[in-house]
């Protein structure tokens, strides 16, 4: 009866083994959590600076200094700056560019990644080569060679030659991602639907692009992200005050001896608010996608 009893007792002895581990393992989860607060306020610190000097006026600033509390919330820097730069129409550039070449982008990832990936084109090999290549060639190397194009067929200073250069620019990397994304997709899919009779447009636009949508929702998020960051490439091609995205616009307002302390911290507030709720908004999409392709 002894050793029957302690032969039960052996599951619920384990069950509290287990409980002792996981509660042991409380300190460790402590320390985990006390770095992820310590880095997130080093994260955000230099935000919460900028916001703070944004709705300042001159006069506190330069009697507190950056660090200082403001006594009151001003706007005036943030609508002088808005009103001098015409914001408003830089903000329109960016959301437009970033738009349409994540799209674009995407667009041509999954067809040049469906003939690679599933089609298995002969040079596969070589041509994922040529897009990796293509996607660490430094922008600086393509400054000229694209200037010159672009003057040739009358393109330069128009939103549309940044779109057509970043979807190119975009699409090699996400047709190096794609390629090994759908070279994996299960053939038994394909074979069955081309039984039934579907051609290779129905299989992609009806098979291949609706399973792999959280890859593609990922890939577009970064697109448009990084469309929105770029600096170098449209400070070239868009001269004119009209066409200027808004990196653009804050990197040349940046030596502006007419703008003091507080309106350059607006200025760089209303330059990362658009990204900062466009990543919150697309946040869980984001995510989803990131676990969906672990799981998967």
């Amino acid at each position: 009866m002894t050793s029957i009893s302690a032969g039960h007792a052996t599951p619920a002895r384990r069950a509290r083994q287990a409980r002792g581990r996981v509660s042991g393992a409380g300190p460790g989860r402590w320390a985990v959590l006390a770095g992820l607060v310590v880095l997130a306020v080093v994260m955000l610190l230099p935000f919460v600076i900028v916001t703070l000097n944004a709705v300042k006026t001159p006069a506190e600033y330069s009697s507190g200094g950056p660090l200082s509390l403001p006594h009151g919330i001003h706007l005036d820097g943030i609508v002088e700056f808005w009103n001098r730069v015409d914001f408003g129409r830089k903000l329109l550039n960016s959301l437009v560019i970033s738009a349409v070449v994540a799209v674009l982008a995407v667009v041509l990832s999954v067809l040049n990644a469906y003939a690679l990936g599933i089609g298995r084109v002969r040079g596969r090999l070589w041509v994922l080569v040529l897009f990796l290549v293509a996607n660490t060639l430094p922008q600086e190397a393509l400054a000229y060679p694209l200037y010159y194009i672009a003057k040739a067929v009358g393109l330069y200073d128009s939103r549309l030659a940044v779109i057509l250069i970043f979807t190119v620019i975009q699409a090699a990397f996400g047709t190096y991602l794609l390629s090994a994304v759908l070279g994996a997709f299960p053939k038994e899919i394909i074979e069955a639907a081309a039984i039934d009779g579907a051609s290779r447009w129905r299989i992609l636009w009806g098979i291949v692009v609706p399973i792999s949508r959280p890859t593609l929702n990922v890939l577009m998020i970064f697109f448009f992200i990084w469309t929105w960051n770029e600096f170098f490439l449209p400070l070239i091609f868009l001269i004119s005050n009209d066409n200027q995205t808004v990196p653009v616009a804050l990197g040349v307002l940046q030596g502006d001896k007419m703008m003091d302390a507080t309106m350059s911290s607006a200025s760089a507030l209303l330059g990362i608010i658009p990204a900062v709720a466009f990543f919150l908004i697309f946040q869980r999409t984001l995510t989803r996608g990131v676990t969906v392709g672990a799981i998967k």
